[in-house]
């Protein structure tokens, strides 16, 4: 009982000295206005190698702001929105399908102690697999252009263990990021899944950047 008055108390004082990340309306976490603005609307891309990605929302606005504030600030408490965001933008016939999510660099897992792709899956109600886990190889993707984030990523992750690669013969999988912008993660996640006999059918995404963005995908 003592504990729980002690977390209760520090969430309140969390909540007190917090503002809105989509207006700044102080002493909320997320307002009632920009909880509706966060509710999916959904949009479809594809990959320069042609996997469709089915996103919540295009990147902008509302949910970027939530997604920088759970990735640089440690906001993790506006989960339970984004991840009913996510799971409204997965299509039915993909819910018996393996939920992949792109892997965290060590780096960035280092900085937050957490792999955000599989807490937003998780917040969806789906079970991530980590198949997946990084190689160390990739450096940061800020600023870069679609040839130059490919170049990047090829070689930055590898399946988790060998071993899997029999057990993923036909298996179909779903690839999972938070924002997708070229594709060019999700097309190396593809690539390496498939190598090692998975199926890949599509990804999912919080947020994927517009169309008209230099750096987005095609759609």
């Amino acid at each position: 009982m003592a504990r729980a008055r002690i977390l209760g108390s520090e969430t309140l004082a969390f909540l007190l000295a917090a503002d809105c990340p989509g207006c700044g309306l102080p002493g909320t976490l997320l307002c009632p206005g920009c909880v509706m603005a966060l509710a999916a609307h959904p949009v479809q891309r594809t990959t320069p190698a042609g996997v469709p990605v089915h996103a919540a929302h295009e990147f902008g606005g509302v949910v970027a702001r939530c997604i920088r504030r759970v990735k640089e600030d440690g906001q993790t408490l506006l989960l339970p929105p984004m991840g009913a965001a996510l799971r409204a933008a997965i299509p039915n016939d993909w819910n018996g399908a393996l939920f992949v999510p792109v892997p965290t660099s060590r780096a960035a897992f280092r900085r937050r102690g957490y792999r955000v792709p599989e807490l937003l899956l998780r917040a969806a109600g789906r079970s991530p697999q980590r198949m997946l886990v990084s190689t160390g190889s990739r450096t940061d993707q800020r600023g870069l252009g679609r040839a130059a984030r490919a170049h990047n990523v090829r070689g930055s992750m590898r399946v988790r263990h060998p071993l899997l690669a029999p057990v993923g013969q036909g298996a179909e999988v779903v690839i999972v990021d938070d924002v997708v912008t070229t594709g060019a993660t999700i097309d190396e996640a593809a690539r390496v899944l498939r190598r090692a006999g998975f199926r890949v059918i599509g990804a999912v995404a919080l947020a994927a950047t517009p169309r008209t963005s230099k750096h987005g995908v095609n759609g």
